[in-house]
């Protein structure tokens, strides 16, 4: 097993794929869930996800590295063993604890990786919690995709050893991370965290300045804001804009599917973050800065997840899909 206890705080949808990830590379990990949250839903996460690393090595057997269907994340070298893969798909589920009880997961940990909601009130509340309880040495690293470091680092009580390290979504087979340290990053940590990318298989993509959204995000959520704009206000619906996007260029997913991947509740977050506009500003300028329908696009999510239609994750978002 790898040096170094990994700590990722929260189950969700990549919290569960970061620590499965990290477990199928040899490291031991732990899952710091909150007390409300249910052990069983992380567990059958875990074993969703092993059942897909599974079938996914299985079909790499006749795949070369150039096919699109290639998981970087399972087997990022040249050399490419269906055994060792599927030991070490088994021994990740094994190498994975769930904890409830803070100073218990936290005691020992080399870096925790802050994987909660993504509300900048949230995290910086647990911030506060799990400052006290960390290990002198230990590295924070938040998996935030639109929040800056900035803000949340003196909530850390480590400015030093606080950065930004994002994942994509099926971190098994789209295998970046981005890496974006914020003004009091020490180098030496910056770069420890480039490492930590490479050793579970990611290609750690550098962000020179701090900026919302980084690299993915700053090209995605504008794309995702513009699709829903087109429902809120009536152009179209979601299939048809699906349907444009995806046979005028070729791309997999449309932006309706792509939120149902990262989740209504993620999507209505980074929704209510990019509405915030004092009402005191003068009528016109708030429409410059404010140029989407925001209301409608929370009106249209809140109707999902309401209904529990949460994406992917639940089985049912704007389309329906097998557990």
């Amino acid at each position: 097993m790898k040096n170094g206890k990994i700590v990722v705080c929260g189950g969700g949808i990549l919290g569960s794929q970061i620590a499965y990830q990290a477990a199928y590379c040899g490291y031991e990990v732990v899952i710091l869930i909150r007390k409300e949250d249910s052990e069983q839903n992380v567990k059958e996460k875990l074993f969703r996800l092993y059942n897909i690393y599974v079938d996914t090595i299985k079909k790499m057997e006749h795949l070369t590295k150039e096919d699109s269907a290639w998981a970087r994340g399972i087997a990022l070298e040249s050399t490419f063993d269906k055994d060792e893969c599927l030991v070490s798909a088994k021994k990740a589920l094994n190498n994975i604890a769930i904890e409830n009880e803070q100073a218990n997961a936290l005691k020992g940990a080399h870096i925790v990786i802050e994987s909660i909601t993504e509300n900048f009130d949230i995290k910086v509340n647990f911030y506060k919690q799990i400052a006290p309880l960390l290990d002198e040495n230990t590295i924070v690293v938040t998996n935030s995709s639109t929040l800056l470091p900035s803000k949340m680092a003196k909530y850390t009580g480590r400015k030093d050893k606080y950065l930004s390290l994002h994942f994509a979504n099926n971190i098994w087979k789209n295998n970046i991370a981005e890496v974006m340290k914020q003004s009091d990053t020490n180098e030496k940590y910056f770069t420890e965290i480039i490492e930590f990318a490479k050793s579970i298989n990611m290609i750690p993509l550098a962000a020179l300045e701090e900026k919302s959204g980084y690299l993915l995000n700053s090209m995605l959520v504008p794309f995702l804001l513009s699709a829903m704009d087109l429902v809120a206000n009536g152009v179209s619906d979601p299939e048809t804009i699906d349907k444009a996007w995806t046979l005028g260029t070729g791309a997999p997913k449309g932006p309706f599917q792509i939120i149902d991947t990262v989740g209504l509740e993620t999507a209505k977050n980074i929704v209510l973050q990019y509405q915030k506009v004092p009402d005191v500003l003068d009528p016109l300028l708030k429409k410059m800065l404010l140029p989407y329908n925001y209301d409608g696009m929370l009106a249209i999510l809140d109707k999902y997840i309401s209904a529990g239609k949460l994406g992917i994750v639940s089985g049912e978002g704007f389309y329906k899909y097998d557990k």
